[in-house]
């Protein structure tokens, strides 16, 4: 009998999470990612790599939280000229994640912090928590400032020693140091390719597709990136997220 532990729903038998919901994990993190375009250099599915690593890592750090599977795909149809991404419209992203809290909700969990990692995803997961909470017993939780996240990310990049900073953030310096800490082989580092600096209008990034400002679809410069500062940004949000949601339990 395998006596492996994991913080991981979708490797748990369901007797397992029975036994975690009356030992008294309490809480869910449900991540909600993407597929789409990171640019010649990352994979599709970066954002959901992501939040795969952040959810495992934000209940670890909890110690009485799992991590549920990654929403996947999401807002992206700012992203729809380059070829692979996949996206749905926000009201049925909305819908999924209603329907993951309210499966979360009738098996007991009392809190589900919902983390968005993709830009799209923000504002779909900032309209839909209010809601979800008035429908469900559980306490709703959305980590959907994206500005704060941006924010994170850039201060990661700081304290790993690189001075970079881009006010969107899109498969450039932190996003690609994110992967090269998660799985270094899934960077094409023949392929790095640099794509506008500077301020970046999110304006018409929605309105008008990322092409409309970057052919190659990157934002910023990727060769800023090091495994060094993806570690150090994953674990700023980490602890940053994991604090927020103790904060939000305990008040509630």
């Amino acid at each position: 009998m395998s006596s492996r532990r994991s913080v991981l729903l979708e490797e748990m038998v369901w007797s397992e999470v029975e036994s975690a919901l009356e030992a008294g994990t309490r809480t869910a993190i449900v991540a909600v990612g993407s597929i789409e375009q990171h640019g010649p250099h990352l994979p599709l599915n970066m954002d959901t790599l992501d939040g795969d690593v952040l959810a495992r890592r934000i209940a670890s750090e909890l110690g009485d939280a799992l991590a549920a599977p990654t929403i996947r795909p999401g807002c992206s149809g700012h992203h729809m000229e380059f070829p692979g991404t996949i996206t749905v419209p926000p009201e049925t992203l909305m819908d999924v994640i209603r329907s993951y809290c309210r499966s979360l909700d009738e098996h007991g969990f009392e809190y589900i912090a919902l983390v968005p990692t993709h830009g799209g995803n923000f504002g779909p997961v900032r309209t839909v928590a209010p809601d979800i909470a008035r429908e469900i017993d559980a306490a709703v939780i959305p980590l959907a400032d994206l500005d704060e996240h941006m924010q994170l990310l850039n201060e990661g990049l700081s304290e790993a020693g690189i001075e970079y900073d881009q006010n969107v953030i899109h498969a450039g310096a932190a996003e690609t140091a994110v992967v090269l800490a998660i799985d270094e082989d899934l960077v094409r580092m023949d392929q790095l390719e640099r794509g506008p600096e500077g301020d970046i209008s999110t304006a018409r990034l929605l309105s008008e597709g990322f092409r409309s400002i970057t052919e190659n679809g990157v934002l910023g410069d990727p060769n800023e990136a090091t495994i060094e500062a993806g570690e150090t940004i994953i674990q700023k949000v980490v602890e940053t997220y994991a604090k927020y949601i103790e904060t939000e339990r305990r008040s509630i």
